[in-house]
């Protein structure tokens, strides 16, 4: 299953190649008087998982917001697939294949699985079915008639993830999406992380818990008071760990 989403998936994103599937540029975002980000550079390869590391208040979910055209006002470039979104609304913008699963998950506690995963508009061709969200999430087919009431916060957020698979998206925006779960739970969400990203899809990912972080990504921005203070690639964690724990005050 995972093979065959790969070889849909691989032929049907530019930036799979190398090349930076997207391009943020001078991205500042306002919410009213508030200034939140301040020139926000930034790009992610195809095929990637990224995250932006910081601390509460850093600017990291205004900046998954602000590439999505959720906030009230941005200025700046992002660039996606080659073709600039800045100007584009939230709902043109997922058009054009990213998603956005944010932290509060927005599943639709009345409704069970199988109605959550069938709710969600396909926006762009190449949506996976709900036989291949239940191949990638077996807990949900499991419990594909409970309603979102009776998940487990794991088993939401595996729906909530499950949800924007089925737009047709090929990147994926995830905000916090281990926040609050237990430790084996987490592992789970790293696991379904790992096996997206084998199936070709690209991922930038807001994460507080950089041990995680590490265990998922490729690459890691570091986000300080709305600008990038620093990338570290993963392979040099551990070079960079005194400097990592300064900015993020651990």
């Amino acid at each position: 299953m995972a093979e065959a989403i790969a070889e849909r998936t691989a032929a049907a994103v530019p930036g799979s190649d190398g090349a930076p599937l997207l391009v943020v540029r001078g991205l500042n975002a306002w919410y009213g008087e508030s200034h939140v980000l301040h020139g926000v550079d930034f790009d992610v390869i195809g095929g990637e998982v990224v995250t932006l590391l910081g601390r509460n208040g850093a600017g990291k979910t205004t900046t998954l917001r602000s590439i999505m055209g959720m906030v009230p006002r941005r200025q700046g470039s992002v660039l996606f697939e080659g073709a600039e979104t800045i100007g584009l609304a939230s709902n043109r913008i997922a058009q054009r294949g990213i998603a956005y699963c944010p932290e509060e998950r927005g599943i639709f506690a009345s409704l069970d699985v199988e109605e959550n995963l069938l709710l969600p508009p396909v926006v762009r061709d190449g949506g996976l079915s709900v036989d291949e969200i239940y191949a990638l999430f077996p807990n949900l087919r499991e419990r594909r008639g409970s309603q979102g009431t009776k998940l487990s916060g794991g088993e939401q957020q595996m729906l909530a993830i499950g949800r924007i698979l089925r737009t047709g998206a090929r990147m994926l925006l995830l905000d916090e999406p281990t926040e609050g779960l237990a430790p084996v739970i987490v592992q789970q969400i790293g696991r379904t992380i790992a096996r997206l990203k084998a199936s070709g899809f690209t991922i930038l990912l807001v994460e507080q818990n950089f041990r995680f972080a590490a265990t998922v990504a490729d690459r890691h921005y570091v986000i300080e008071h709305g600008r990038v203070a620093d990338m570290i690639r993963n392979d040099q964690l551990d070079a960079n760990m005194n400097k990592l724990h300064d900015y993020l005050g651990v």
